[in-house]
């Protein structure tokens, strides 16, 4: 059967948007900063999925308790950004406002794992390696804070994260946590390195399905 010209017109257009919406989704990796931290800010990682598919969000995943999202969209992070900041305190209960939303598209994340130091993460039984993600201050002004104990501590700073280091079996030695007391500690996010290649997988798994 042949369409007639406004049939084929009609098709072409169709098909033309569709290519345009597809293109313009993209997946994003949310690093949420404050919540389920030593029983505050408590937000079931099932109700934040169904909060986010509320919001349009498509294909949401979570992992861990401690604030991982892996959502496709097709606003731009700042957007994203705004929306989940702006719904958490009207959809949950929280104890305090220091929760900070970091939005990451995949290339901006794969290029954090691939850009590590060379060995980092590499030996969990004698490291213990955390990505020290960076909310709106740069490296520089990051890395001012940090004063690693030497033999037991090593920090690098990378493009929006310090890449962060300290000798497992010295632990209690480690002059890393004492960044808690600055300021720049409001404007960080912690994940181990476990975690951070972890969301590197699930982004992997879910690129296959597609």
């Amino acid at each position: 059967m042949t369409l007639p010209l406004k049939g084929w017109a009609y098709l072409k257009s169709h098909l033309r948007i569709l290519k345009v919406k597809r293109k313009m989704t993209d997946t994003y990796i949310i690093l949420i900063r404050g919540i389920n931290v030593g029983g505050k800010n408590k937000v079931p990682m099932a109700d934040l999925k169904k909060c986010l598919e509320e919001l349009g969000f498509a294909n949401v995943s979570t992992y861990i308790a401690s604030g991982n999202v892996i959502l496709e969209s097709d606003k731009h992070a700042d957007e994203i950004r705004s929306q989940i900041e702006a719904v958490l305190p009207e959809r949950f209960k929280l104890d305090d406002e220091l929760i900070k939303v970091l939005v990451l598209t995949r290339h901006q994340f794969r290029a954090i794992i691939d850009n590590k130091p060379e060995g980092f993460g590499e030996q969990p039984e004698t490291y213990h390696s955390d990505a020290i993600f960076l909310i709106g201050i740069d490296a520089a002004e990051a890395m001012s804070v940090f004063n690693p104990r030497e033999g037991v501590d090593t920090v690098w700073p990378g493009d929006g994260v310090i890449y962060s280091q300290r000798l497992s079996s010295q632990r209690t030695k480690s002059r890393l946590n004492r960044i808690m007391t600055t300021p720049a500690y409001k404007s960080m996010t912690i994940r181990n390195w476990n975690t951070t290649t972890r969301l590197l997988e699930m982004l992997e798994e879910m690129d296959s399905l597609n």
